[in-house]
């Protein structure tokens, strides 16, 4: 089972994915696909931590992750815009490589006995990015959403806390 949840910055993604995970699982994992970049993001990263009891295990994988991934396991990824980036830079902004890379990762991933909740974030309703990698990154996450929300179970929209069912 795939469940993909999208929406804004602060819009309840994570909160809502770790009440769903929480509902379907006693044992819970949280992968996380960041790096750390700056401090501010530590700080955000240590939150999101604090926020989970003992009955979770976090697991870290900036790229790869299907292959940290057990048969009959609740995992949120959490979440795609930062494992997305981590493709972008290590293929120097190459978007048709860094595209198939993230497709081809999925595809694996779609393929595990687990119910996986993928969190990723609608960046392309804001403001119109200045810059040639920003733009590109901006459709890069568009295309790579599209994918995912096509091929999961359950699509949810985040807005303002609270949660849109879109399929």
């Amino acid at each position: 089972m795939i469940y993909y949840i999208s929406g804004g910055e602060r819009s309840g993604k994570s909160a809502y994915a770790q009440q769903l995970a929480e509902s379907l699982s006693n044992t819970p994992y949280y992968l996380a696909t960041s790096r750390i970049w700056d401090d501010n993001f530590k700080q955000r990263v240590q939150r999101h931590i604090n926020e989970r009891d003992d009955r979770w295990t976090t697991i870290e994988e900036e790229k790869n992750i299907s292959s940290i991934i057990l048969d009959n396991t609740t995992v949120v990824i959490d979440c795609v815009t930062l494992w997305l980036t981590n493709y972008f830079t290590d293929t120097e902004y190459n978007v048709e490589k860094c595209l198939q890379l993230a497709k081809d990762e999925f595809d694996k991933l779609a393929k595990i006995n687990a119910t996986l909740i993928i969190i990723s974030n609608e960046i392309g309703m804001g403001l119109h990015a200045q810059t040639k990698s920003g733009r590109q990154f901006t459709e890069l996450q568009g295309w790579i959403n599209q994918y995912i929300a096509k091929r999961a179970d359950k699509a949810i929209f985040m807005v303002s806390g609270l949660p849109l069912t879109l399929k």
